[in-house]
């Protein structure tokens, strides 16, 4: 979650949502709690880095359904926060807004824009504030529906940042160190350059998940290792302070935190730079060519799909390695035009280049047309925008206090 995870809590998938069975067998157990400083030396999961609510962005070959929640039942709840670039491309739109839309519907939701996240290396102080209220308009405009989850800013919940210095205090340093993004991001900017706040920022992702008491965490393959460090916080937590502990200072007793489940989508095709097929669509990528943003108006989209790589090939086909290229462009088409791989395929096979990427230019302008007046419909209506992310944020900070008193009387503090 940090600079990058908070970006990832999911990706989009070819079928179904699942959990990770190796992540639900892989928490803390107490044994190991019992000694404080202690942490698991066969670590199986690795992070890697990632850019800003850069998403790790896959093509869905067809949507994402998500279990059907009870009616009679209480729904499970589920958080995911998104870092306020302000610029959404289509490998964040096809690779997560899409399957968040979809997950609302399931689930006691909450979205929010990472703000407090975002400040974890150099950024332009003038820009955050636009660049969230940008950032919650796009995602309302792709879909995101206020009455059935709950969108706010990170920082206008406090609780947020108390929560993570009551976990950082019980966090061991060794823990962090083993941090994958740290350790990349450390060695290229040097220690001089690197803040505080990139090596503890894994506790404040925790503390924006527990806060919730969430179920489920939608987590990218780049973001396991993060939420693994989540659910070992929650285990280390209840030991220390839980229980009959707890019950002692006047709680409740019992676990403190609900120790969350990943909400992992198997992955599917990665939506990929339009100027190099073998390189993920990104925001930090130096071309804004190699990319489609959401808000890029006909004249650009067009000419960015007439200038996007391709080959010499005749015709036009899905999995062929020495054609990459090729095998993104018609992915894309494929989730945008809602047709399947093999009505596409037959299709697509026999047409050139020129051809095609009318179609595919034709088939992304029709699809982001809609959000692109929703968007401006919001964002010229910042009344509108501000009451959705006020009352987003009460509703949110109902839970989220409830649970710090919690922490604070089981952590023996004295309350007001």
């Amino acid at each position: 979650m940090g600079r990058a995870a908070l970006s990832q809590f999911l990706i989009l998938s070819n079928s179904s949502p699942r959990l990770s069975s190796s992540l639900s067998r892989g928490g803390v157990q107490s044994k190991y709690l019992k000694r404080p400083g202690f942490i698991r030396q066969n670590r199986a999961i690795n992070g890697h880095n990632a850019t800003g609510f850069r998403c790790c962005c896959s093509v869905s070959l067809s949507q994402p359904v998500a279990p059907e929640a009870s009616s009679s039942s209480v729904r499970k709840r589920m958080v995911s926060g998104v870092q306020p670039t302000g610029a959404i491309h289509l490998g964040n739109y096809l690779g997560a807004i899409k399957n968040w839309v979809a997950l609302q519907n399931s689930y006691d939701t909450l979205f929010f824009i990472v703000d407090l996240h975002a400040i974890t290396l150099p950024y332009d102080t003038q820009q955050l504030s636009k660049a969230s209220r940008n950032t919650a308009a796009i995602y309302l405009a792709c879909g995101v529906d206020t009455s059935k989850a709950s969108v706010f800013v990170q920082s206008h919940v406090r609780a947020h940042v108390e929560l993570m210095w009551l976990l950082s205090c019980a966090t061991p340093i060794g823990w962090l160190n083993r941090m994958i993004q740290f350790k990349e991001k450390s060695r290229k900017a040097g220690d001089e350059n690197v803040g505080v706040a990139l090596l503890t920022y894994p506790v404040l992702m925790a503390s924006d998940i527990l806060l919730y008491q969430s179920d489920f965490v939608p987590v990218g393959e780049d973001q396991k290792q993060h939420l693994e460090l989540t659910r070992e916080l929650a285990e280390r937590v209840n030991y220390l302070y839980g229980g009959r502990k707890w019950k002692k200072l006047g709680g409740r007793g019992g676990s403190i935190f609900k120790v969350p489940e990943p909400l992992i989508p198997p992955a599917g095709a990665r939506v990929m730079s339009l100027t190099d097929g073998l390189s993920k669509m990104s925001k930090s990528a130096p071309s804004d060519q190699s990319r489609i943003n959401l808000l890029d108006p006909k004249d650009v989209i067009a000419n960015k799909i007439k200038r996007c790589k391709t080959d010499s090939f005749p015709g036009l086909e899905f999995d062929n390695p020495e054609r990459p290229e090729c095998n993104n462009l018609l992915s894309i088409y494929q989730i945008i035009s809602s047709k399947t791989k093999e009505e596409v395929a037959r299709e697509c096979q026999d047409m050139n280049w020129g051809t095609f990427k009318n179609l595919i230019t034709d088939a992304l302008v029709d699809h982001l047309h809609p959000i692109q007046v929703r968007y401006e419909e919001i964002i010229s209506d910042p009344a509108y925008l501000d009451g959705v992310l006020a009352d987003g944020a009460t509703k949110a900070a109902a839970i989220a206090d409830a649970t710090l008193e919690n922490v604070y009387q089981a952590m023996g503090f004295l309350r007001r």
